[in-house]
């Protein structure tokens, strides 16, 4: 089930506060609005765009929105719910036999967990299992590293379109010493180019890039347990030792929690 994760709207919020709070502090009102030049936007904005249409398929470019918004939401990894599945599925398929398993897992919401479990139903052998539900695994990988690597570009390019503004702008100045009334424009966006680029790239894009591949990480984590689960339950295995054996990916706390979820019984529609 994925939420909001608020944290990254707080931590723009936090970046961009203390940033306006340390220019207002030092230079009041119109000092911060000194720090407004739409041309050094343009200039930083346009090239990295441009920089990214020329670097990347238009396929990949359409789920640029997707990716972003990918970064202000969290997948709720409840882990020990997580056990207390396969434990269930264990009870059943020990009991009942895998056959059984068809009905049980209609309750289960997961479908890298369903499919496992069909896959553990049909006969298929549990190397194949493993080869097939980690292909899927590298498959999602690669997935998410394409779209990460555009937010990675992006906050590579932005630092050195704003070096290239800052030259724009020291042309322009160097161009006009004999005119003072306009070394003070030419020298803003000299200067404030640099800082939209190099603001851009580590309060956003860097940042969001870092975010989506530690989501990465944590999903193939749980991937992972949900492959040992299924060969698990398939092989008969006996379930408090499925449990045990589950519970190694956990840390001492969230054990103590799956073992009094398994004790009370809980449902299985409220898996992570």
């Amino acid at each position: 089930m994925k939420k909001f994760d608020v944290l990254t709207p707080i931590g723009l919020v936090v970046g961009v506060v203390m940033l306006i709070f340390g220019i207002v502090t030092n230079g009041g009102i119109t000092g911060f609005f000194s720090f407004i030049d739409p041309a050094s936007l343009l200039i930083v904005l346009g090239g990295v765009i441009a920089g990214l249409l020329i670097n990347f398929p238009v396929k990949d470019m359409k789920h640029i929105f997707t990716v972003i918004k990918q970064g202000f939401s969290q997948n709720e990894q409840n882990l020990d719910q997580l056990i207390k599945t396969f434990v269930t599925l264990s009870e059943r398929a020990r009991r009942e036999g895998l056959l059984a398993l068809e009905v049980e897992i209609e309750k289960v919401k997961d479908p890298f967990i369903r499919k496992g479990v069909l896959l553990a139903v049909d006969g298929i052998e549990p190397d194949m299992i493993n080869d097939i539900m980690s292909a899927e695994i590298t498959a999602m990988e690669e997935r998410h590293r394409k779209g990460r690597n555009i937010l990675e570009k992006a906050g590579e390019y932005a630092p050195a379109w704003g070096m290239i503004g800052t030259l724009i702008g020291l042309v322009l100045m160097l161009k006009n010493l004999n005119d003072p009334s306009s070394l003070g424009p030419n020298m803003a966006v000299a200067l404030l180019t640099t800082l939209y680029g190099t603001l851009f790239a580590n309060l956003v894009c860097l940042p969001l890039a870092s975010k989506l591949a530690l989501k990465t990480d944590q999903e193939v984590f749980l991937k992972q347990i949900i492959i040992e689960g299924v060969i698990g339950v398939q092989a008969g295995q006996n379930p408090k030792l499925l449990e045990e054996k589950l519970s190694a990916f956990l840390s001492s706390k969230e054990r103590q929690k799956a073992a009094e979820l398994i004790t009370s019984g809980e449902a299985l529609n409220d898996e992570a």
